[in-house]
């Protein structure tokens, strides 16, 4: 085909049936089974256990974990949107998911030999960033097969279930590794505390959570055929076509908008989510076990927005749900910024919680719709680049305002700019229909 002009940012190819109730349901369960992941090892449990353990104090642990998660952000960025144009290539989706779910279930597992000697710490946060590339790089063919899987009208609610099954997963694998391993005098399976092997096998655990439950969308849900492109042919097609795109994406007018659009209020959604628990500690002197039971609410109340606001996507669209959520975590993340009383802080934050999940599944759904069928994963592959390549602005405002002003609370508040230019920029956005009418580069109705 020939590039002298950009395909059309078509409305995804959905049959009526998209993948049928048994494939759809299975790709939703894969949400299920990698948020384990994200939640038990890089939020909650092994995060603390590698910074306050292992580490020679908490400050150095807590940089040193900083450093790594940024450095493999800096991986998925530039791996995500070549690998993407070389699936695109090839056509089928499942084996990359395959190889990259299985190399992080097999790294998470390694996480077993990370004992809490000091002369672990590098060996863990290899570890943990090398897991963390598989996951997300994995994410971008996943949510790629999205547009094919969900029936006509429906992606939007698909989108949003899933991630609300995503986060009720997370959670589930994190209560079950608490009750299981964590939390009981003796560990199940006899785990030695001293050596903190009951915080060790929440590694393996995972990796086992995952394989299990992502097995259905491997076994259940229809893969887009291959092209019968031979892999050198393909990786070498993709990368050309890759730079073909990234040359003319200024004329993908959507898509570019989007992209830019997601990267500041995406940028604000991380800088929140790693930021809360200091805020919560410093101004309002929360406790550890009180920061995890905010974390836990929030957690819950995001995966019920997303599941509940899964309706209005596909009702008013994807575009305007983000815009809702978007304009209520900038109102209510102002409120929760002048009160005084932890009760109120965990009303708060439990409210914005429930606009968390919608603009994460919306952004996916609106995705679906702009990208080209024939480009699609690569065009996923530059969405998750969008989400990595300025995570460094909202941390950087936050700490940076926050010691000019000696005040964590003027601090947090330069979230709500990235949350509002955001919002700015994807105001006057046009979204194709979701059943198609496609758009030419720029906008426009064909």
């Amino acid at each position: 085909m020939s590039f002298a002009e950009p395909p059309s940012p078509a409305a995804p190819q959905a049959t009526p049936e998209g993948a049928g109730k048994r494939g759809i349901l299975a790709w939703c369960l894969y949400d299920w089974a990698n948020s384990a992941f994200p939640t038990v090892i890089v939020t909650f449990v092994f995060a603390a256990y590698v910074t306050n353990v292992i580490a020679p104090t908490p400050e150095i642990g807590t940089g040193q974990w900083g450093l790594a998660m940024g450095l493999s952000g800096v991986a998925i960025a530039l791996l995500s949107p070549v690998l993407g144009a070389i699936a695109d290539q090839n056509g089928r989706r499942k084996p990359w998911i395959a190889v990259f779910a299985l190399a992080c279930v097999a790294v998470g597992a390694l996480l077993w030999t990370v004992e809490p000697t000091a002369g672990m710490l590098v060996w863990a946060l290899l570890l943990v960033a090398l897991a963390n590339v598989a996951f997300e790089v994995g994410t971008v063919f996943y949510n790629a097969m999205l547009p094919e899987v969900a029936p006509r009208g429906m992606m939007g609610r698909i989108s949003g279930w899933a991630w609300g099954l995503g986060y009720a997963g997370g959670l589930a694998c994190l209560a079950a590794c608490l009750l299981l391993f964590v939390q009981p005098e003796v560990p199940l399976f006899g785990l030695d505390k001293d050596s903190y092997e009951h915080v060790r096998v929440t590694g393996p655990f995972v990796g086992l959570w995952f394989l299990v439950f992502a097995l259905p969308m491997f076994l259940l849900t229809p893969d887009r055929p291959g092209r019968g492109v031979a892999t050198a042919t393909a990786v070498r097609e993709g990368l050309q076509t890759l730079g073909r795109t990234l040359r003319k994406l200024p004329r993908y007018g959507t898509i570019l908008r989007f992209l830019i659009a997601r990267m500041l209020y995406t940028d604000g959604l991380n800088t929140l989510f790693a930021f809360g628990g200091i805020y919560a500690a410093g101004t309002f002197g929360m406790s550890f076990d009180e920061i995890l039971v905010f974390g836990i609410l929030l957690n819950v109340t995001a995966g019920l927005g997303a599941a509940a606001f899964a309706w209005i996507d596909d009702w008013l669209g994807p575009k305007r749900t983000v815009l809702i959520s978007v304009a209520c975590l900038s109102l209510f993340g102002a409120a929760i910024l002048l009160v005084e009383s932890k009760t109120a802080f965990y009303v708060l934050g439990c409210i914005i919680g429930l606009f968390i999940g919608p603009a994460q599944s919306a952004s996916r759904s609106l995705m679906g719709r702009l990208a080209p069928a024939e480009v699609r994963t690569e065009m996923f592959g530059l969405y998750a680049l969008s989400g990595k390549v300025t995570a460094w602005i909202g941390p950087l405002m936050v700490g940076g305002v926050t010691v000019l002003m000696d005040s964590q609370r003027w601090g947090m508040a330069t979230i709500l700019i990235l949350f509002l230019s955001g919002a700015a920029l994807l105001w006057p956005l046009r979204e194709p229909p979701q059943d198609g009418v496609p758009e030419r580069p720029g906008g426009k109705p064909a």
